[in-house]
């Protein structure tokens, strides 16, 4: 399989280096194409990827095209790659909201098309991804983008109907644990420790526990009940945040969030 990647900012540039580390794709068999040009010839030179000036010249040497452009160019953009795009290429996207059938709208023939949610953390090779096949995608195509994701963290696949749930778990996700984490550390600066350590703790603290839960494969509830001593200071801690709601108030968040994808999507 040869890969084109139409955009290479951010989360274009990081799948990119996902994939060459992962050795998914070797660097002759992925072209990259971006306006910004200057940025195009560095990761040519960099990574020895073919960097090329056109869609047209995008497309042409690639059986798949990966959108990684901004959602909102989609309009403008797509149509010019119909012109260059016919079956048994197929096209996967990252566009967050764009629907498979619009995607393959644009297409006037049935071109295979997989929808991709990943989330911010694609930047250090630890994404959260879902996948979910357009009507003509074949176990192929989703197996070939399921290996480009699982290169830059883990993927899973999902309906369709369920990408709004997955906008508000794991792509705003990273959000709540990142106040989480201030509020962590804000609170060791009012007990006293210097911002610096205190925010590294609390990287660290979530961080490992993370990991503790990935590795052991057990439940988060029996990993919070072997660190919550009876009458000790994590159930102490643990009283003041149910009391508060935390519960309740992550889950309305991921609601909240998961609501307002859908009326975005139309």
């Amino acid at each position: 399989m040869r890969l084109g990647i139409l955009g290479v900012g951010n989360m274009g540039e990081a799948i990119l280096r996902g994939v060459l580390k992962g050795k998914v794709l070797d660097a002759s068999q992925i072209s990259i194409y971006d306006v910004v040009r200057e940025k195009v010839e560095r990761l040519a030179d960099e990574l020895g990827v073919r960097g090329v000036s056109s869609i047209a010249d995008l497309v042409g040497p690639s059986d798949a095209v990966l959108y990684s452009a901004k959602p909102q160019n989609v309009p403008e953009v797509l149509p010019e790659l119909a012109k260059h795009m016919k079956p048994p290429k197929f096209l996967i996207s990252i566009a967050a909201g764009v629907k498979t059938g619009r995607l393959e709208s644009f297409f006037a023939d049935e071109l295979s098309v997989v929808r991709v949610m990943p989330n911010i953390a694609v930047l250090v090779g630890e994404a959260a991804s879902a996948v979910c096949p357009g009507r003509f995608a074949s176990k192929e195509h989703l197996d070939f983008a399921l290996n480009i994701f699982r290169a830059v963290g883990r993927a899973t696949v999902v309906e369709e109907k369920m990408m709004d749930a997955v906008t508000g778990l794991s792509g705003s996700g990273p959000a709540f644990v990142f106040l989480m984490m201030e509020a962590l550390a804000d609170a060791g600066v009012q007990l006293g420790l210097p911002r610096e350590d205190a925010t590294t703790l609390a990287i660290q603290t979530v961080l490992g526990a993370a990991k503790l839960i990935s590795e052991t494969d057990e439940h988060p509830a029996l990993l919070k009940n072997r660190v919550t001593s009876p009458g000790g200071t994590t159930a102490a801690g643990l009283f003041e945040l149910e009391s508060s709601g935390i519960r309740a108030a992550i889950m309305r968040a991921v609601i909240a969030a998961a609501r307002r994808s859908e009326e975005l999507g139309g």
